[in-house]
Formats: C-alpha cells, sequence, structure tokens
C-alpha cells in the first residue's frame, strides 16, 4: 500500500502583489508597488528598510488594519478582502497579535488588566482570561508587577506587557512594528528571547519590521523594502 503524501501546514500569512497609494496630499503616493509575502507557521521574518519605505503600512495590512489598493493577504485561511470590518476585526482579535514601537498600554489600567483586555473583548469567561494573562505575566518575568499600572513600569516592562497583551489569544500570527524601537540592548535582548521562545512554542509566524540589526539577525528571513519592493536580503558579518 503507499503511503499518503505528508501534509504539510498552509502559510499563515500569503501576500499577494499588493500595492498601497495613499491620495491625502497634491499628488498620490505610491508606498507599496508589488509586494509578494508567504510566511509559515513558527517563520520569523524581518522587514527591513529605510524610514518612510513603507513597513508599518505593510504590517498593516497583513494583519487586516488598512486595506490595500491592489493585491490580496489571506491570513490563517481566511481571505481579508472577503471579509467586512466586522468580519476582519473578530479575525484580528483571534488570530493576529500587534506589538508596536509605543507599548499602547491604557494607563489607568494595571499591567493584569492590559493583558486581559483581548480575552474581554473575545468574550471569554472572567476566570480564563485572568488565569491566561497571569500565565502570562508570570512567564514574561512580571508576575510581582501585575497590580502596577504602566506609570509604574519601566520601558521594558511596558513592552513584556504589550507582548503579553499581544500573545492573550495564541495568535497564528504575531507583527511587530519596530518593538524594541524605544528599548535599551538589554530589554531588547530580553524581548528578542520571548519572541524566539513563543514562536518555539506555539509555532506562530512572527514578522517583525525594525531598523536593528540585532533584531534582523534573529529571524529566519529577512527582507527589504526599497522603492516599494520587497526584496530578499542576506546578512553578513552582523551587518545589514
Amino acid at each position: 500500500m503507499n503511503e499518503a503524501p505528508a501534509r504539510h501546514p498552509a502559510p499563515a500569512i500569503v501576500a499577494r502583489g499588493l500595492a498601497k497609494t495613499y491620495h491625502d496630499s497634491a499628488a498620490p503616493i505610491e508606498v507599496l508597488r508589488d509586494v509578494s509575502l508567504s510566511v509559515e507557521p513558527g517563520e520569523v521574518v524581518a522587514v527591513v528598510g529605510a524610514s518612510g519605505s513603507g513597513k508599518s503600512t505593510l504590517l498593516h495590512l497583513l494583519g487586516g488594519l488598512d486595506r490595500p489598493t491592489k493585491g490580496s493577504v489571506r491570513v490563517g485561511g481566511a481571505e481579508l478582502s472577503s471579509l467586512d470590518e466586522a468580519g476582519r476585526s473578530r479575525l484580528r482579535s483571534r488570530t493576529v497579535g500587534f506589538v508596536f514601537q509605543f507599548h499602547q498600554l491604557l494607563p489607568e489600567f494595571t499591567a493584569l488588566e492590559n493583558v486581559m483586555m483581548p480575552g474581554w473583548v473575545a468574550g471569554a469567561s472572567r476566570a480564563a482570561t485572568r488565569e491566561r494573562a497571569e500565565s502570562l505575566l508570570r512567564d514574561l518575568g512580571l508576575g510581582d508587577r501585575a497590580e502596577h499600572k504602566p506609570g509604574e513600569l519601566s520601558g521594558g516592562e511596558q513592552q513584556r506587557v504589550a507582548v503579553a497583551r499581544a500573545l492573550h489569544m495564541k495568535p497564528a500570527v504575531l507583527l511587530a512594528d519596530e518593538p524594541t524601537g524605544n528599548l535599551d540592548r538589554r530589554a531588547s535582548a530580553m524581548l528578542l528571547e520571548i519572541f524566539e521562545r513563543y514562536r518555539s512554542r506555539e509555532q506562530q509566524a512572527i514578522v517583525i519590521a525594525t531598523h536593528n540589526p540585532d533584531v534582523a539577525q534573529s529571524a529566519g528571513r529577512v527582507v527589504t523594502l526599497e522603492d516599494g519592493y520587497l526584496r530578499p536580503i542576506r546578512i553578513e558579518s552582523g551587518r545589514i
């Protein structure tokens, strides 16, 4: 009897022919022209490029925060263009985790409450939401900081709370936009270790937009955005 061929998991993200043009000024601004990218579960891709090259725009399109002018994006098998705003919001809340350069924590809530937010939004039970948030904070070395508000935390601690919030729903995709941009070397290294730990444990597809060579070197694949196009790049001797 012939054995059935081994099945390979479908890509977590598939972008095809993405273009994005803004019409907010006198002349149209083409930020992305023809971008295609496929990211497998458990893969880390770093996107590098000059400021204004479109890295943040690309992440917003991949996560369904914005719509492309042309092209398509599939996340977790769902075609984003086929979803209305409510559908995209549901997909984001369950499938995509976002980490931004500025942590965007709610200052009036504690670290624990900030991490619980995705569970509350998704309608999970309060007990389960709290248990998951407490577990994440302990795992990220913040168990003793759970009742502190963001203003009482260091920059690195605030960013780790933001990562815990992004991981709350066990997303298949994690999108990080300059996550180490405001961190010192030690805090940056700790954050990269956290990304690697969860990628290995939960097989998340991670896309990181970064200027930081250390962050780019930690990725399995590096691509660069230049003139609206995405190109592969090699890292040699710690330089990008």
